[in-house]
């Protein structure tokens, strides 16, 4: 009898959320900040710095889990040069939590099926860490995570005759 007071809200909350974010991109202060600074001046790039951001259903977890892609030495002239000549760079996949949500730029996906935070770690284990940005880099890795735990959403649900 209990089960017919749960509304489509109350098991809706119990999957974990996505969220996209994005963050200015920052550089020490120098001849790498002076060429962020420019490039972004110049609009050669739109410089910001996409994440995955998953707030888990577990009443348990209280924070949320951010993935993220980005070079191995981000505050490196070296590598800032390289990357924006278009030329692969060392990078690696984070991982962090967070004790709450950003309050600006952070939109919500949607919600996953399932453990939205194993689905991540296993997208992770496959992503190929060499960056280049416009081509590999963290928005094809934030698009990615997405579509790995949204999209099973949907395929879950679809019936192929």
């Amino acid at each position: 009898m209990s089960a017919l007071l749960f509304t489509k809200s109350t098991l809706t909350r119990s999957k974990d959320e996505v969220y996209v974010a994005a963050v200015a991109l920052r550089a020490t202060k120098g001849p790498a900040q002076l060429l962020m600074s420019t490039a972004y001046s110049l609009s050669v790039w739109d410089l910001q710095h996409f994440m995955v951001i998953i707030k888990p259903s577990s009443p348990l977890l209280s924070q949320v889990i951010v993935f993220d892609f980005q070079p191995e030495d981000p505050e490196n002239i070296y590598t800032a040069l390289a990357a924006l000549s278009g030329r692969a760079v060392p990078g690696v996949v984070l991982t962090r939590k967070l004790r709450k949500l950003p309050r600006s730029r952070c939109w919500f996906v949607g919600y996953a099926e399932g453990n939205a935070v194993d689905k991540a770690y296993d997208f992770n284990n496959t992503w190929e860490v060499d960056l280049r940005i416009g081509l590999h880099d963290c928005r094809d890795y934030t698009n990615g995570t997405n579509l790995i735990i949204l999209l099973l959403i949907f395929l879950s649900r679809i019936q192929i005759y």
